[in-house]
């Protein structure tokens, strides 16, 4: 990273930490200061309003770690066998305690083989994409992840429904701290590098991705490249 990249890195990351730190400061202070005043009601307003600005901040600091360490040698990956299924299955059974509005169907076909990929690193991704789908989708929307065979790879689609994605905006979402200006990342809180982390991961494992958005339906697929059991036990015998 440059010198000037660093500093509007810095520069950005700072004004991103201070609303949460912000927040969290006074709402403990309203509540120290007023606690015998404060109905149940209000303490567990704002009790609520901390934790929810704490787990933002949590997600904030581990996604700028993940973005140093992805640009710097340190971030090696460990390429292996994974199947898709278990890996979406466990990333689901975690979001959907947290997006209770939302419904998630999986569609995977059943001769799926197994992708090449770094375990830990695949989780990730399908945890970004998914929670993101599900973080920008109409209320009471379904979210779908539709994993289906190709030649070499497997195409992994995640799909929701929701206020459509330009197309001279593929490319900038992206991005690092990229937002889109819409109703439905206005009232959403995040910190623009979910995308930007994802697409760097999903390269380094040597796949693609992209994203198409038209008729309120967005669908970001990735693409990785199938593992060849077969042929490497018998290299390795």
């Amino acid at each position: 990273m440059d010198e000037k990249n660093y500093e509007d890195f810095i520069s950005t990351v700072s004004h991103e930490l201070r609303t949460p730190l912000t927040s969290i400061r006074g709402f403990s202070q309203t509540m120290l200061a007023s606690w015998e005043k404060l109905d149940d009601e209000s303490k567990k307003k704002f009790l609520k309003i901390i934790e929810e600005q704490s787990n933002r901040l949590i997600n904030l600091v581990e996604n700028m770690l993940c973005v140093t360490k992805l640009q710097s040698a340190r971030d090696n990956l460990i390429l292996k066998d994974v199947y898709v299924k278990p890996v979406v299955e466990t990333v689901i059974s975690v979001l959907k305690n947290q997006y209770r509005t939302n419904s998630f169907e999986i569609d995977i076909n059943e001769k799926t083989p197994a992708i090449l990929a770094d375990k830990d690193k695949f989780q990730q991704v399908m945890t970004n994409l998914i929670e993101n789908a599900a973080k920008y989708s109409a209320e009471d929307a379904a979210v779908t992840i539709k994993v289906r065979p190709e030649s070499d790879f497997v195409s992994i689609k995640v799909i929701n429904t929701g206020l459509e994605i330009e197309p001279e905006d593929y490319e900038k979402i992206f991005t690092k701290f990229s937002r889109l200006d819409n109703p439905l990342t206005r009232r959403t809180q995040g910190s623009g590098l979910g995308l930007y982390i994802t697409k760097n991961i999903v390269e380094k494992m040597n796949g693609e991705i992209s994203v198409a958005s038209c008729d309120n339906t967005t669908t970001f697929e990735v693409c990785l490249p199938v593992s060849n059991i077969e042929t490497r036990m018998q290299c390795n015998q």
